[in-house]
Order: C-alpha cells, then sequence, then structure tokens
C-alpha cells in the first residue's frame, strides 16, 4: 500500500482549502466541506484518485449520529484510505424540519472526516484571512477578557460550543451572558482551550439536565 500514501501526501501537501465562511454569532470563519472539496478537485484528478464520501446512522443509547466516511481512493491501484467523523442530529432545531437537521449534520460529519483525511488545520491555515471579526467594522470600545489564548482558539471546539448553543433557541443569550460574565468577552473566539472545555461541559451538563 506504499504508493497510495505517497499519493495521499502529495495531495494533503498542495491542497489549501480557505476559510470562506463566516459564523456572525461567533465571529469566527471557517471552512465548508463544500469549499474543502472545490480545492481538492483538481489536486485528486493530478494524481488520478479519488475522494468517496459515505453517510451511516450510528444509534447510541438514544441519540442518533451521522458517520460520515471519507474514503482516498487509487484510482490505479483500487488502494484505499478511510477516516471517520460523527456528529449528533439535534432532537429539534428552531426553523429546521427533520430531513434539514440530518442534513446539517451530515455536512458537519463530512468536513471533519473531510479534515482528518486531509490533514487540514483548524488553528494554521496558511491560506485563511481569519482575523476573527478584527476586520469588520469598527464597535464600541470593550474592555479586553482577562484570559487571552495566544496560541488562538482551537475553533473545532468552538464550532462544537456554537452548534450546542443554535439547539438552546431563546436560551442561547442567556448562555452567552454567562460566557461574557464568567470569562469578560463575548468573542468566542478569544477563548482558550481551558475555557473552551468548561463551558462546553457546562452547556453540556445544563442540556443533560433539560431532557
Amino acid at each position: 500500500m506504499g504508493n497510495i500514501f505517497k499519493k495521499l501526501a502529495a495531495v494533503q501537501s498542495e491542497v489549501k482549502a480557505t476559510k470562506d465562511a463566516y459564523n456572525a454569532f461567533g465571529k469566527y470563519h471557517y471552512r465548508s466541506c463544500e469549499s474543502i472539496l472545490e480545492a481538492v478537485k483538481p489536486i485528486l484528478a493530478k494524481y488520478d484518485s479519488s475522494i468517496i464520501i459515505r453517510d451511516d446512522i450510528k444509534q447510541v443509547g438514544d441519540r442518533y449520529y451521522i458517520m460520515a466516511t471519507a474514503k482516498f481512493a487509487d484510482c490505479e491501484t483500487n488502494e484505499v484510505v478511510e477516516v471517520t467523523a460523527y456528529a449528533r442530529e439535534e432532537d429539534s432545531k428552531k426553523g429546521m424540519d427533520g430531513a434539514q437537521i440530518t442534513g446539517a449534520a451530515s455536512s458537519y460529519a463530512r468536513k471533519y472526516a473531510l479534515a482528518g483525511l486531509l490533514l487540514l488545520d483548524d488553528n494554521k491555515d496558511p491560506d485563511a484571512a481569519n482575523k476573527h471579526g478584527k476586520d469588520d467594522a469598527p464597535e464600541p470600545a470593550q474592555p479586553k477578557p482577562k484570559a487571552q489564548n495566544s496560541g488562538g482558539a482551537n475553533m473545532e471546539k468552538v464550532t462544537q460550543l456554537v452548534d450546542m448553543m443554535s439547539g438552546l433557541d431563546d436560551n442561547g443569550a442567556s448562555f452567552m451572558d454567562w460566557i461574557k460574565k464568567k470569562w469578560k468577552t463575548d468573542d468566542l473566539s478569544k477563548l482558550n482551550d481551558k475555557q473552551l472545555d468548561v463551558s462546553i461541559n457546562t452547556l453540556k451538563n445544563y442540556l443533560e439536565n433539560a431532557a
């Protein structure tokens, strides 16, 4: 299987998927599944290879998860390397029907399966113009948060936190108020790993008790 790993390594070294989408709520840029696929398609053709993505439904307890599998295939030898990622379907989400909820979970899982397969790093993307809102229109001066993350926020955790908060409906604003009081900032991209972990675990406990 040496040939397929050489091809995959070449594709990984050349693919540049920019963070071309912006989440105004979390104030951060991110990659979409579609932008990753658009970036990698011409490189796959160059190395006579392909990527195949499949979704499966997995039940864990009373929860349903979308398991996305991204397969890198060598078209010359038919060898395959695969990576999987999971996303949980929300029981309900404001403004979405069942099909849309499943589609959103599928897109999320596929994006992270592709990111794992292609070694896309959310924290250090050389082609990403991710200024975390600093280039947006100026806002009234805010006190600087006491806890700064010199290494940059873990955007995977930020995305997880935002997705969890999106299921809170009207309570999402209350949780943002808690974050602002707790960490002295309302910009999730400025939270460090420890602060994100505390926030995520606090919200998980709330959701489990509310279930």
